[in-house]
């Protein structure tokens, strides 16, 4: 699945970034490792003209492939240690009896070491993948084009080996045209998602039943206020930005809730729309006031482009924002999906060590009679 149209893993730059000691497999040099010592200690006897005293090497041997083999090759290595240390061909300094069976040992428990830890590898693997399954169900790859709209997402989750997080974003197609929507709510990570999915749900569903955007900002709003009143101290809330397109791609109504509106790409420029924030969805819109809808007609060729605070507030060593709008347009792209792509490695070589959610929606509309 394209990175750039959904969820994507964690950080997305080379070699898997949770880390060694994270979950991630093993690095070459720790499988290495374990053979390279053997052959040496082997290399070193057979070259030097007097024994050596490095017999004790051996023993750690086996512990060694315990943190990147199974229990049959961690089997084999301990019984090519014993057999090196005992062979007098490779004339080992006469090690005695107590010297071979503490290699025994140490070579028995390190393949019950071994099993145990391929078994839990094992399930938590497994559990892995049931929890990507689930955060997929949650906020799922979006389409490459809804109706009239072209669509890329691009999401990179704050928390190490989390797919989703406080960011959300969806488009949907229904009675009233394209609806869109972006957001990010209170709290990052897993704590999160239950939030996300009770978001999105109530926008899945006012989209079938709401005739305006604005209704669809009440209907998030109330779903909000409703989930926190279950919860004792609870003080729900999100930011949205949400986009209510004409069945013919004519013009987008945009409704902003807490958030900055999307910037517009026209004519190799990045506008910034006057679009007001509002009130953050969950902390009372409707006894408020209902947000101020801002129209735009669209051309061919314009495409919005919707970023969370986690690339607008990344900062450089020197305490410098990411100027999103100085570099969108050189970063532009016929295809939405590359556009994304392009702003995260911009994103990451200004700012290498990116701590928030990152999050980016990008849409093109093709306007009614465009060719």
């Amino acid at each position: 699945m394209s990175s750039a149209r959904g969820l994507s893993p964690r950080r997305g730059r080379g070699p898997d970034r949770r880390g060694w000691l994270r979950g991630a497999p093993p690095p070459l040099w720790a499988r290495v490792l374990p053979t390279a010592l053997l052959v040496g200690v082997c290399a070193a006897e057979l070259i030097s003209s007097e024994p050596l005293d490095i017999g004790f090497l051996l023993g750690a041997i086996p512990p060694l492939a315990v943190l990147a083999h199974g229990p049959v090759a961690t089997a084999a290595l301990g019984a090519l240690s014993v057999v090196v240390l005992t062979v007098p061909f490779f004339r080992l300094n006469d090690p005695g009896s107590t010297d071979v069976l503490t290699v025994c040992f140490v070579a028995l428990l390190s393949v019950l070491l071994s099993f145990v830890r391929s078994r839990r590898d094992a399930q938590l693997v497994f559990e892995r993948a049931v929890a990507e399954a689930a955060q997929r169900a949650v906020v799922p790859p979006l389409p490459e084009r809804v109706g009239p709209v072209r669509c890329a997402g691009l999401y990179r989750a704050a928390q190490s080996g989390t797919l989703v997080g406080g960011d959300f974003f969806d488009v949907r197609a229904g009675p009233y045209g394209i609806r869109a929507v972006m957001g990010d709510v209170q709290g990052h990570g897993l704590s999160a998602v239950a939030t996300v999915a009770s978001l999105l749900g109530a926008f899945r569903e006012a989209v079938l039943d709401q005739p305006d955007p604005e209704a669809v900002a009440a209907r998030l709003d109330r779903r909000l206020a409703v989930d926190s009143a279950a919860e004792p101290h609870a003080e729900l809330f999100a930011t949205a930005v949400l986009l209510d397109f004409s069945a013919d791609g004519d013009v987008v109504r945009i409704v902003a809730c807490g958030q900055s509106g999307p910037l517009l790409l026209r004519d190799g420029r990045a506008v910034e729309l006057d679009v007001e924030p509002g009130t953050p969805l969950g902390l009372g819109l409707v006894e408020a006031a209902l947000p101020r809808v801002v129209p735009v007609r669209l051309r061919a060729g314009d495409r919005l482009f919707l970023a969370s605070d986690g690339v607008t507030e990344a900062r450089d060593s020197d305490g410098a924002f990411y100027p999103l709008t100085e570099r969108l347009p050189g970063l532009s792209d016929a295809d939405p999906a590359a556009l994304a792509e392009r702003v995260w490695t911009d994103l990451v070589r200004h700012c290498p060590d990116v701590r928030d959610d990152v999050t980016m929606l990008v849409l093109a509309p093709r306007p009614h009679g465009a060719s």
